[in-house]
């Protein structure tokens, strides 16, 4: 392309993020977004394959056989109210793209179109996946049920990280991202007024203990090595000064990065709240939600992602491994392949109601994703 029309094309990309950014939507609830693609799909001929999905689509690009490679981008926004000071603000209350989710839409469609105007040279498929529901934990898995990565050799994905310097790929062999667990405890007791607690079973001492002795699982049993974490974040109960609750009611969640550390907390979770149930003689419910696995990336691939940073005029950087929780997960556990974080260089936290993305970063984002799936195409039998 010359100077001009990459700059066209860079402005191109730029307001079709704008305009996801401007009309974000929730989990599963992506229909406008997901017409919005697909319009700029059909606009460059780049076919869409049938696949039974509510929201998101599966595009593709090269003949119609040989080896196939994946390329995954996610297009759902968060609950959050907007507090960016940008033109293309939110215009819908209380739902913004506060985790770049348009941003990875928006390269994985520059990608697509620099894959497309070198099509006759490809030397098999790229399946690029605008996937839905990520926020949620449950889009992958929708993607996979489909069939959608039956055949594929190799699938990358992609998110932003404010953290890493503007033009920085970061990658990491092996766990990447940390295996996301909640729970919610209920803690039925008996109540009584506040002057007379010897009738009550008093389910807020029951739940202040629960509390501290659910830290130990981390302290006393998981290696430091693991860098595991148990969190309590939210604690209710009582609704009068004088007056001791029946009830109490406690919500978290657990991060791990090895299948044995999430499972070792597991057990010793319900262990405890069976011990502290058989010792206070109340009933406490336990109900664990199993999220996404940790993201555990492939040596080869994540190695393979790194060398063509560079060689696309990139910085590569190994990174170290975050808590924060990922449905790519599940792909890698379908498929080899690696998760990549790109440096955005900006001032507030994924999840922040005044997150920001450099549009800057954007073109070489796309260039980049194309250039892997070339380069990776290139070394698939």
């Amino acid at each position: 392309m010359t100077q001009r029309s990459t700059e066209d094309f860079a402005e191109y990309l730029i307001g079709f993020r704008h305009e996801l950014h401007r009309f974000p939507e929730l989990s599963s609830q992506e229909f406008a977004t997901t017409q919005r693609i697909r319009q700029r799909l059909e606009q460059h001929q780049i076919r869409i394959l049938d696949y039974p999905l509510t929201t998101g689509l599966v595009a593709e690009v090269g003949p119609s056989e040989g080896p196939l490679l994946v390329l995954r981008s996610d297009i759902d926004a968060l609950p959050i109210e907007e507090q960016a000071e940008v033109s293309f603000r939110s215009e819908h209350p209380g739902v913004m793209h506060a985790c770049g989710h348009d941003f990875h839409s928006a390269a994985a469609l520059g990608a697509a179109i620099i894959l497309k105007r070198q099509e006759a040279a490809l030397s098999g498929r790229v399946r690029i996946l605008f996937q839905a529901a990520e926020e949620i934990g449950v889009g992958a898995r929708d993607i996979i049920a489909t069939g959608a990565l039956r055949e594929a050799h190799a699938v990358f994905g992609i998110h932003n990280d404010p953290s890493l310097p503007a033009g920085t790929i970061g990658c990491k062999a092996g766990p990447l991202t940390a295996a996301v667990d909640r729970f919610a405890l209920t803690i039925q007791g008996v109540g009584s007024h506040a002057a007379k607690p010897e009738q009550s079973v008093d389910p807020i001492i029951i739940a202040s203990q629960l509390v501290s002795s659910l830290q130990t699982i981390i302290s006393r049993n998981t290696p430091s090595a693991d860098n595991a974490v148990v969190s309590i974040t939210q604690f209710h109960s009582g609704s009068a000064w004088n007056i001791i609750p029946d009830k109490a009611w406690l919500e978290g969640t657990v991060r791990s990065f090895s299948a044995q550390a999430r499972q070792l907390i597991e057990s010793r979770f319900q262990q405890i709240v069976q011990g502290f149930s058989a010792a206070f003689a109340v009933n406490i419910d336990l109900d664990w939600q199993a999220g996404p696995p940790s993201v555990v990336n492939d040596e080869q691939w994540a190695e393979f992602a790194l060398q063509q940073a560079t060689r696309s005029g990139l910085t590569a950087q190994v990174v170290e491994a975050s808590p924060i929780g990922e449905d790519f997960s599940y792909y890698l556990q379908q498929t080899p392949g690696a998760f990549i974080m790109v440096g955005t260089g900006e001032p507030y936290a994924l999840h922040h109601p005044a997150f920001r993305i450099n549009d800057q970063v954007l073109l070489p984002t796309a260039q980049y994703l194309a250039d892997l799936a070339v380069a990776g195409l290139r070394t698939l039998p």
